[in-house]
Parts: C-alpha cells; structure tokens; sequence
C-alpha cells in the first residue's frame, strides 16, 4: 500500500504542480540608466539593452549619461522621464532643456499612445519689450522664453490679450491657446497657479494596471501578437496560481492520511476477526500422550456474562475498574458513550462486545487468565 501511495503521490506531482510554473517570462530583465532610480520595464523599452520584444510600440526609451532617460513622443521630439509609475500607467516628463513651454507649442499627442494627466489650462504667449506697460494686467512671465530684450508673458484672459497687443505696447502673440500645465499654490491673497515644469502623461494600452497591481511582470502573450497577459519571473507564480497550489499542497497530504487511516482500521478489523476466528475454532485439540484428549473449552452463558458490570462512558471516559486508555482486546482507544464491561474480582475491563465475544467462548479473563465467580442475580 504504501508503494501505491507513493507512486500516486508523485504522479499527481508532476501532473498537477510542475504545469503550474511552467509558464516563465521572456527574457526581459529589468534595466536600468545610470544613477537613474527608475527601472525600465514593459511597456517601456531600454534601447541598446533590451530586446525589440520586451517594449510596446512609442515607449521607446533612450538613456544619455550620466542618467537621463529620454522619450520620443510621435513627432514632437524628445523629453526627459523624470519617474515612472507602472501601476497607475502614468509618467512624469519635462524639457531637457528646462523650457517645457517652449516645446508644448508645438507637441502633438494625437498620434502618440499617451494623453495629458495634468491639470492644463490655454494661455497665450506674449512677447513684449522689457519697457513695456504691463501694470493692471494679470500675467505669468515664462523666464525660459525671454532676453534682456523681450518678456515673454503667459496670460489667461483674452481681453489683457487684446489690450495688450493692440495699444502700441510692442507686444506680439507668439503662441495662442497653448496648453500649458498648472499647480495651484498658495499666496498672501489667496490661491493661484503657476505654471508648472514637469508634465503628466498617462497611457491606457497596453493595459497592464492588473499585472502590476498582482505583483507579477507584463509582456506580449506571444512573439506574433500585439495582446499581452501576466507573467511571473524566477518561478514565483501568479496570485491565481498560488491558491491551486495551495489547495494542491493541502490535498495530497489529505489524500495520503486518508489512505494510512484506511490501512489502519483495515488492520485492526483483520486483527479482531482473527482473534474470534481463533477463539471461535479452539474446541477440541488433537491427542496428547497417553492418548489423553483435553476437555472442551466451553465459555460462559449469556445470563452470566450479562450479570457482570456495564457501563456507558461518560465525557471522563473513567472506567469502573482499572484506569485503561485502550481495550485489551481490540487494542482501539475508548471514546466517549462507549459501552463497557468489567469483569468482577479482578476488575479488568474491556469493550462490550469484545469482551462478551470472548466470554462466550472462554470462562477466565483475558489479561489474568482468574475465572471469576458468577454474580447470582435476585430472580425474585
């Protein structure tokens, strides 16, 4: 039995636990640009140390020493990853040049995979001499566009717009209804916005939120295929993968006491049976010398075997007679609400059954072999 065991023990193994790690990612490791705290992994791709395969298209990215990553965004050219966030699909870009209204004149997020996360607001630019008037107006000067010559000036409202550039001030549009990113902050009259140097860009294909919220890495489902699907690195399953194992793991331990409780109550079963086939078939034994032939070994009758003390275990399971954990005969535990039967003089007790079985066949008691006397009954 305990070859079966085993046997059916490995096969489930290898049949039901090896497929679960079977799957591994593509070869995709983790890289990294410099100093750069931010790993680069799919969706994004590091160019030079990453194969095609391991990024989706437009997140190519390139690192320019000492740690800078760069991305190419459709035809708007590049800008610098400042940090990644792969969970909420979101990454944080700026200028490279540290004029990021500059290069907002002209992107172009339409044919990108990427859209705007950032709290935007349309200004429009201004470029007015440093002798202008501009007392009155509400504006923003954006330092990165200006000289020693010219100011160049964000502003919300048309109407400052229309003012300014129509009253001989020398002030010029050179940008209208440019998006431009904003924080709000707080001033001594209140809260007001600047415009801020960093930009969010979000993206929402390919969908990897659930991989990344699981733990477990991002990829192509195949070479020929734009779809992707969870993967898991170093052999460390996916979470829906982790209760089949666990539920695996928790069944061929039960499956194999199952087993060993069955052997075991099959034993004691054949055990008992052979005892009372034993005491069933001892009557007469074959002649001795001198010719003498034993007499018969005849057991008790049944009023006597009755009139001998019987109790039902109580939740103590204390016994009448001597304090034993297990039935001389059967050699099972007593449990509770279990019949058993004392023989008197001696006090040995035993289970019911087992020890009337044994009566019937032999009048001494099975442990010290003394023949107790009947217990005479009032018949009255």
């Amino acid at each position: 039995m305990d070859a079966y065991a085993y046997v059916f023990t490995k096969a489930l193994f290898y049949l039901l636990v090896i497929p679960l790690f079977s799957s591994a990612q593509p070869n995709c490791p983790l890289s990294y640009c410099g100093q750069n705290q931010n790993n680069v992994r799919f969706p994004f791709r590091l160019i030079g140390q990453q194969p095609q395969t391991c990024g989706f298209l437009g997140f190519d990215l390139r690192c320019v020493r000492p740690s800078t990553l760069l991305i190419n965004i459709s035809s708007s050219g590049e800008f610098a990853v400042r940090s990644i966030n792969y969970r909420s699909q979101a990454m944080r870009i700026s200028d490279p040049l540290n004029c990021l209204p500059a290069r907002l004149l002209n992107i172009d997020l339409f044919n990108s995979p990427f859209s705007a996360a950032s709290y935007m607001q349309n200004y429009t630019l201004l470029r007015c001499p440093n002798d202008a008037s501009l007392s009155g107006y509400s504006y923003t000067t954006v330092d990165c566009l200006s000289n020693s010559s010219f100011t160049t000036l964000a502003i919300a409202s048309m109407n400052a717009v229309r003012s300014l550039s129509g009253n001989n001030t020398g002030c010029q549009i050179v940008g209208l209804n440019v998006r431009l990113p904003v924080t709000s902050e707080q001033s001594n009259q209140g809260f007001t916005t600047r415009i801020d140097d960093d930009m969010i860009l979000i993206w929402s294909k390919p969908d990897c939120e659930t991989c990344e919220t699981a733990g477990v890495s991002c990829g192509y489902a195949n070479i020929s295929s734009s779809e992707t699907r969870c993967f898991y690195n170093n052999g460390v399953p996916k979470p829906s993968h982790i209760f089949k194992i666990i539920a695996f793991a928790m069944a061929i331990p039960a499956m194999a006491a199952s087993v060993m409780i069955a052997c075991l109550m099959c034993a004691k079963d054949r055990r008992r049976g052979d005892l009372f086939s034993t005491q069933r078939t001892t009557t007469t034994v074959a002649p001795v010398d001198d010719g003498v032939v034993p007499p018969t070994i005849v057991g008790l009758d049944q009023t006597t075997i009755e009139s001998y003390t019987k109790v039902v275990l109580g939740e103590s399971k204390r016994l009448p007679g001597h304090d034993d954990a297990v039935c001389p005969i059967c050699l099972s535990e007593y449990h509770v609400k279990e019949s058993v039967r004392c023989i008197p003089e001696c006090l040995h007790c035993f289970h019911a059954e087992c020890i009337d079985e044994w009566l019937k066949m032999n009048g001494s008691c099975p442990i010290c072999r003394n023949s107790p006397s009947p217990v005479h009954v009032d018949q009255s």
